[in-house]
């Protein structure tokens, strides 16, 4: 798990492997298998979705742990077999499954995104049980709730205790002024309507910006991931977003 002396914010897309891409951000004629590479020259982190849909093998992270410089991060979306299949009832042993693979990524691993079904409305007890799951590994997660009835006092308590982050996203709108609950920032931006295919203006990223001085200066590590990723909005705006950052 990635461990900074002081807070730190990390900025990169939810995925890199986009054939409209080669358009916008990779160079004319460069091999698909040079893209990961392509990428972490320019960016020190990556969203990846790769273990939502099924878990890869371990020897895979480690093959991205051994592939990646030193200070990559790599967060990833959580297995929806626990989260969209099972809606975390008995997680204990397929998240340990998905755990011990991941965490070849050693010291890369950022966060651990948990998505959940928008059908998936507020259920205290089977929280407790997973959160209670999870506190046996040393892994940063976050919560991305997709029904409002999880906005609510008591489950923002629990994920305060246990550290747990409140993914703070621009869709659902309820996210959008979601209180944090940890001592970390897990933010992702989808564009309009979370429809993946609209750019930010300056303005809104200037607006970004802010937000995310006022966290570090709380002592908060930020990871934000732009999943704008159609005609290659995401890389655009995480860089433009980089400098004014560095203003």
């Amino acid at each position: 798990m990635i461990q900074c002396s002081m807070p730190c914010v990390k900025i990169g897309c939810s995925g890199f492997m986009f054939d409209d891409w080669q358009e916008t951000f990779y160079p004319e004629g460069l091999s698909r298998r040079h893209w990961l590479e392509y990428y972490y020259k320019k960016f020190a982190t990556v969203e990846l979705d790769i273990a939502f849909y099924g878990v890869p093998e371990k020897e895979t992270f480690s093959k991205w742990h051994s592939e990646t410089p030193k200070d990559f991060v790599i967060s990833l979306k959580g297995s929806r077999f626990i989260t969209h299949v099972k809606k975390l009832k008995s997680p204990a042993e397929p998240l340990d499954v998905f755990l011990s693979r991941i965490t070849a990524l050693g010291e890369k691993l950022g966060v651990v995104l948990w998505q959940f079904p928008s059908e998936f409305k507020a259920d205290v007890g089977k929280l407790k049980d997973f959160l209670e799951a999870l506190s046996q590994y040393k892994v940063r997660n976050a919560f991305e709730f997709r029904d409002k009835s999880w906005i609510n006092k008591t489950i923002m308590s629990l994920l305060g205790k246990n550290n747990t982050a409140l993914c703070l996203a621009d869709w659902p709108d309820f996210l959008c002024e979601a209180p944090t609950t940890a001592d970390f920032v897990y933010i992702r931006r989808h564009g309009v309507d979370g429809k993946c295919v609209s750019c930010y203006t300056t303005e809104q990223l200037k607006a970004e910006g802010k937000a995310i001085n006022k966290f570090l200066k709380e002592g908060k590590d930020v990871f934000l991931y732009f999943n704008n990723t159609a005609h290659g909005y995401a890389p655009q705006n995480a860089r433009e977003l980089r400098k004014i950052l560095k203003k």
